[in-house]
């Protein structure tokens, strides 16, 4: 099965598969930020694009599964803020939205199909402006998520190496989260 047809399938006949709340982690790292242009990668339902909204910034929210982003669209009307968040498709393997962006964040880009998660992450990296944060949230493994393949925060650092002259790493981290979850939190700061 594509990665396109697996996500069309894991949304299509639900109006909410998640909570449509920020993920925490995401609001740790961010919410001290000043606002400006963010990308969130993989948006899913759109509830980490939603909240960046609310907060002043402008959103660009990408997901390979346009029923996702119709849901994330309704979700965003209901928040107040539809209109505001530009939604866009991509097969994030073969295309990102045009940057620069002053946050961009993924959140949970892992997928039981072929998914080329480094170099997505990568190439997203490069969309960072100048003095701009990357933030990469991802399941560790724990009680409710078991998969050993699911990257730690320092196996994450250790595939992306990004340039320490270019990019200051400001967190490395498993973050106990509720129900029994854990997330692996990076976040670095691009050099001005």
């Amino acid at each position: 099965m594509s990665s396109q047809a697996f996500w069309e399938t894991f949304y299509g006949g639900y109006e909410r598969r998640w909570s449509g709340a920020a993920n925490g982690s995401l609001v740790v790292e961010v919410e001290g930020l000043a606002p400006g242009r963010a990308l969130d990668l993989g948006c899913g339902e759109g509830g980490d694009a939603i909240w960046l909204a609310r907060r002043g910034w402008a959103v660009v929210g990408a997901d390979i599964s346009a029923r996702a982003l119709e849901i994330a669209e309704e979700h965003a009307v209901d928040a107040g803020v539809g209109g505001t968040i530009a939604w866009e498709r991509h097969d994030l393997s073969a295309s990102l939205p045009e940057g620069p962006f002053d946050l961009v964040t993924s959140a949970f880009l892992h997928s039981p199909v072929e998914l080329p998660r480094g170099p997505i992450l990568r190439r997203a990296a490069a969309l960072v402006a100048p003095g701009g944060t990357f933030l990469v949230i991802g399941h560790a493994p724990s009680a409710t998520h078991h998969h050993v393949d699911l990257p730690s925060a320092e196996e994450t650092v250790a595939e992306l190496a990004l340039p320490d002259d270019r990019w200051e790493l400001l967190t490395s981290e498993l973050r106990e989260m509720p129900r029994e979850r854990v997330d692996a939190v990076v976040r670095w700061r691009r050099a001005a």
